[in-house]
Parts: structure tokens; sequence; C-alpha cells
């Protein structure tokens, strides 16, 4: 088993470090060869571990970005913020990965500042494996940019079929573009272009367009979209599943006969609910950042947070970074 050392930037989310502090402790009993830095403030961090644990060590951080903090006043004013010291123990080999539930854009900011970009790549993007009928699906980018040239969700496209090589072993990743709609000459300006240019890259399986009910239908084993479009689509899913997590605990709880039924069908109803929970499936990658960089749900509980490590966790092991810069020389254009 090969060890990993991670970063948690233990005081940023909506839930503050109480959270992160719980999921540690959870992570490191689950994963024997895991260790975590936990950067904040050393007082409330050493008082939430207790007894402490072997494994899990504590690095102070004078501040916090808050989460309606402007990312420029942040990069400015904040360079001793939790974030900024968790992505500079990346930056300095002491750490290989970094999770934070914090302000996503002061952790694009801090994230290209520190540890800087993919040659040949403009923008990051925020890119997560969403369940579908039959596997899952990479979709970015899901809030970095909630503008997107041509040229930048060609970009993703590379960056998210590499991606998808590299972290599900897919030979040649299904690569589509988010669109109202699958005809040619649907979509603005900015998609048709950038489906002219996937279209003539011979080294990409792009298939073309794709609408919002295809994410979750195995069409696809990357979707490309804008930041605006992408979260949306992100919070329009999750909103969906937990609406039908909660009519099924209604209908199985309500009366008599739900009660037996939903005893019943116990086996199947908890696996259905464990599938859909949102939960299960935090943690989306700053993709185009030199190095492994996990963002959370800002409102994530415990067992979300844990998830997230344990993204964090495959995306080291698989050592996805060194992969996509090796080959993104060879596709840019």
């Amino acid at each position: 088993m090969t060890s990993v050392t991670l970063a948690i930037d233990a005081m940023s989310g909506d839930r503050g470090p109480e959270v992160a502090v719980a999921a540690a402790l959870e992570a490191v009993e689950e994963n024997k060869a895991l260790t975590l830095i936990l950067v904040g403030n050393q007082v409330q961090l050493k008082a939430l571990l207790h007894s402490g644990h072997p494994r899990i060590r504590i690095r102070p951080a004078l501040d916090v970005v808050r989460m309606n903090e402007r990312p420029s006043h942040a990069l400015r004013h904040k360079q001793n913020a939790s974030m900024a010291v968790a992505l500079r123990l990346v930056r300095d080999g002491e750490a290989q990965g970094c999770v934070s539930a914090g302000n996503t854009g002061a952790l694009m900011a801090f994230g290209r500042s520190i540890l800087k970009m993919y040659p040949g790549i403009e923008r990051p993007a925020i890119t997560k494996l969403i369940p579908s009928l039959r596997g899952q699906c990479h979709v970015l980018d899901l809030g970095a940019n909630v503008d997107a040239s041509a040229e930048n969700l060609y970009q993703f496209a590379l960056m998210g079929s590499l991606m998808a090589s590299a972290v599900n072993a897919t030979l040649e990743p299904r690569v589509a573009l988010l669109n109202v709609g699958e005809e040619e000459i649907k979509g603005n300006e900015q998609v048709r272009l950038a489906s002219h240019m996937l279209a003539q890259c011979e080294t990409l399986n792009y298939i073309g367009y794709v609408e919002g009910s295809d994410l979750f239908r195995d069409v696809a084993d990357v979707v490309v979209c804008d930041g605006f479009v992408g979260n949306v689509a992100l919070k329009t899913g999750e909103g969906v599943a937990g609406m039908l997590i909660e009519l099924l605990e209604r209908a199985f709880t309500g009366n008599l006969y739900g009660r037996l039924v939903g005893f019943l069908a116990r086996p199947i109803i908890g696996r259905l609910l464990r599938d859909m929970d949102p939960s299960r499936h935090n943690g989306a990658s700053l993709l185009g950042l030199q190095g492994v960089v996990i963002k959370s749900h800002g409102n994530a509980n415990e067992r979300a947070m844990k998830a997230a490590i344990r993204q964090a966790v495959r995306e080291v092991e698989l050592e996805v970074p060194r992969r996509i810069n090796e080959r993104l020389d060879d596709l840019i254009i």
C-alpha cells in the first residue's frame, strides 16, 4: 500500500474545523497508509483532536479566507490563511495533495499563484465524477470559469480526456460538449467553434453534442461546458437526488403499508439511497494545476469531507497531474 500525505485546509467551509477534524480521524483509521496535516488554528485543532493521532499533524495558520471574500482580496491580504498554507505544503513537497471546503475562487487564485498551471493551459477547470446508469462521467467546468472561450473549452476537453484515461483506465474516453441540442447549428458561437476544433483533433474520441439529460445516461465519459452551465447542472442534479431520497423515505415511513414494503425491500432501497446520496460523491478536482487539489462542497458534512479525502488519495496514487502533464504537449494546438 502506497503511503500518502495530504494537507487539509481545516478552517475553511461553512461548518468549520469540527467537520474537518472528525473526517480526518475517520479517514486515517480507514486508510492505514494515510497521513494528514491539518492546517489552521492550532489551539482549536488541538482541542478537537483531544489525545491526537500518530498520523495526524497540525500546521498553524494565522488566518482564514471567508466564503464571501473576493479572490483578489484574499490573494493580496491572506497569504497566511489556512488555504494558502495548505497549498504551499503541496508545492514544497511536504504533502502530495490538498483538500479544502473553502472559497472556490480564492482556492483557484491561490492554486494558480502557488502551484502554477500546466504549460499551455490558460485556465483551470473544476471537474467531478458524477454517477451514470452504467458507470461514471467526468464533467467540467463546474464553476471556475463562468465564461469560457472556444480555446478554453478545447483545453478542458483535453484535460478531461486525459483524466478519464488516468482515473478510469478508459483507453479512448468519449468526449462531448454540453449543448441545448444535438444538431450542429445549435449552441452559441464559442460552443460551435470548440466543436469544430475538437472534431479536428485526431487524438480525441470526440462524439459531438450532448444535452443535460444525457449526463446520467452513460452517453459520454467526459462532458465539457463553461462553469456557469456546469455549476447549474451539477446543483440541479444534486437537488433532484436529494428530493428523490426524501420522497423515498417519506413513502416508506408514512404509513403501515409503506413501512412493511420498506422493510421487505430494505436491502434494495438502502443501496439505492446510498448510490443517490450526493455526499458520497463529494470532491471535485481543480484540473490544470500542477498538483492534486480537491474542492469539497462548502457545506460538506463529515461523510462528504471523508469522500473528498478519498478522492485526493486516489488521484495521488494514480499520479494524475504527472500523467496529464506528460501528454498535454502532444495535444495542445
